[in-house]
């Protein structure tokens, strides 16, 4: 049974739930919460040098040798033990936690159907991956709503290979999610230091505990981050990898330095027209992308790098937007813009792109003005499918991507505008500073037509067209209401 069947299984388990009154936007927390303590068991059965990390009287075996209403009750009491558990970690991922489960038989059969897996090939897979691939299913369900944290994998893998982690480097994500970045960050270090065998003891410490670092905003969504990572083996602090805070507020004023930043930020804007609250960020907005991106430049140590996925209109909104874009292009060297085709992310109809940049001019880490001299811009969404359930967005779509990147993670290498065609038929091109400064420093650059835009058969469906409306109209009302306050500011 693969990692793939046991998902699958995992999944149909849900039937068991909603027969409890559970639906599906519970039902990920709630089957995680057990599955984490028989993943525990699991990897003690695989692995004798491996420590309980779950104190006697909470782990798997003190369920299976009950039955009925004294099994339910006293995994309740399990779950309130390990919520005041004196380690710190499991005290935070089992914070306020409880079961919805009323019916004992219901519970029973659950933990049945779970001892029935086929365990032993999941620990030969990786129980870490299992429990991402579960994510993955989750936000996959549109009807779950998680799909905001979840990016999809073969883009954050394509984005590891191409900004190459290197063990030692300080890794962080400021808008973690289920920790995605950070996981496959730490899977590309261990595939290329023979799973730290290569390390020394304060280089394998360093790894476990001290080179990744995130915040996220949602206590749930923290918790699926925290098992995730102690679940592939990263620990992190006392607190855990996973940090419980706004990134936008003073937990974001407390992050160190980073190496490498990697991250996909909430879009959107803040909630009742506030910004951050921070009063670090030179361009004051409600624009949650346009704050996350003066962090993340801002958040960088000299020469450190980062790949932050962005909606569209960080590419082109004026006043702030614009000032934000002119200040990253200034202290950091912005040395590809990768446009990403539509239907990737579960949200319907949202157009994004990844930037790439380099704190410091390539001569000087520690330039802080007219870093980025010219910008290669792949365009990976004209001519492209209508990606989605029907037809899977892939690593094979990205591959193009990656050749044209070259092996520099810091967009040094020898390029050329030579993919799938030349100049205006390429898919990759060069501009300079000044041609963006001639365009009003807009990214917004599009060269290729859709050669089948006038085929009404592939348009995008009236819902997808619909949300691409609504985001450009509540972007528009949005600048307007800032002009509004600039004008009213200038009569006081």
């Amino acid at each position: 049974m693969t990692n793939i069947d046991i998902v699958h299984k995992l999944w149909s388990l849900c039937d068991v739930l909603r027969d409890d009154g559970i639906n599906y936007s519970d039902y990920v927390t709630e089957l995680v919460l057990l599955l984490f303590i028989k993943m525990e068991y699991e990897q003690v059965q695989n692995n004798l040098n491996f420590k309980h990390k779950l104190p006697v009287g909470c782990r798997w075996t003190d369920l299976t040798d009950k039955v009925g209403l004294l099994r339910l009750n006293h995994y309740r009491q399990m779950l309130t033990d390990l919520g005041a558990s004196s380690d710190p970690l499991i005290a935070a991922i089992y914070s306020e936690a409880q079961t919805r489960l009323i019916e004992p038989h219901h519970f029973d059969q659950l933990i049945k159907n779970l001892d029935a897996i086929d365990w032993f090939s999941a620990r030969q897979d990786g129980l870490g991956d299992l429990y991402e691939g579960l994510l993955a299913k989750n936000a996959s369900e549109t009807k779950s709503g998680a799909g905001q944290y979840f990016t999809t994998r073969p883009l954050i893998d394509s984005i590891i290979r191409v900004i190459q982690p290197r063990a030692g480097e300080v890794i962080q994500d400021p808008a973690a999610g289920t920790a995605g970045f950070l996981i496959a960050a730490d899977a590309y270090i261990k595939q290329n230091s023979n799973d730290h065998s290569d390390l020394d003891e304060r280089g394998r410490h360093f790894q476990r505990n001290e080179a990744f670092i995130g915040i996220e905003l949602v206590p749930g969504t923290r918790r699926l981050a925290l098992m995730n990572c102690l679940l592939h083996g990263i620990e992190g602090s006392s607190e855990g990898v996973i940090r419980l805070g706004n990134t936008l507020g003073q937990a974001g004023v407390n992050l160190p330095k980073a190496d490498l930043i990697l991250s996909n930020p909430p879009f959107g804007t803040a909630k009742g027209g506030g910004g951050p609250t921070r009063d670090d960020l030179t361009h004051k907005t409600s624009n949650k992308q346009l704050a996350f991106l003066q962090h993340i430049y801002n958040g960088l140590k000299a020469g450190g790098r980062a790949a932050v996925v962005v909606p569209d209109n960080v590419l082109f909104d004026a006043g702030v937007g614009t000032d934000v874009r002119r200040e990253l292009m200034d202290k950091c060297n912005l040395h590809t813009i990768l446009r990403l085709p539509t239907g990737i992310f579960y949200a319907q109809g949202v157009k994004t792109n990844v930037l790439f940049f380099q704190k410091g001019s390539v001569e000087n880490p520690k330039q802080q003005e007219g870093c980025t001299q010219r910008v290669w811009v792949y365009n990976l969404r004209s001519n492209m499918p209508n990606f989605g359930k029907r037809t899977t967005f892939g690593a094979y779509h990205l591959q193009p991507f990656e050749d044209a990147y070259g092996d520099n993670p810091n967009g040094n290498s020898q390029r050329a505008e030579n993919v799938e065609g030349v100049g205006d038929l390429s898919r990759f091109r060069v501009f300079t500073r000044e041609e963006i400064r001639e365009r009003g420093d807009s990214l917004d650059i599009s060269w290729l037509k859709n050669t089948d835009s006038l085929n009404s058969v592939d348009l995008p469906t009236p819902e997808i067209l619909a949300s691409e409306i609504m985001t450009e109209l509540t972007e528009a009302l949005h600048d307007l209401e800032q002009l509004m306050q600039e004008l009213e500011a200038g009569y006081d």
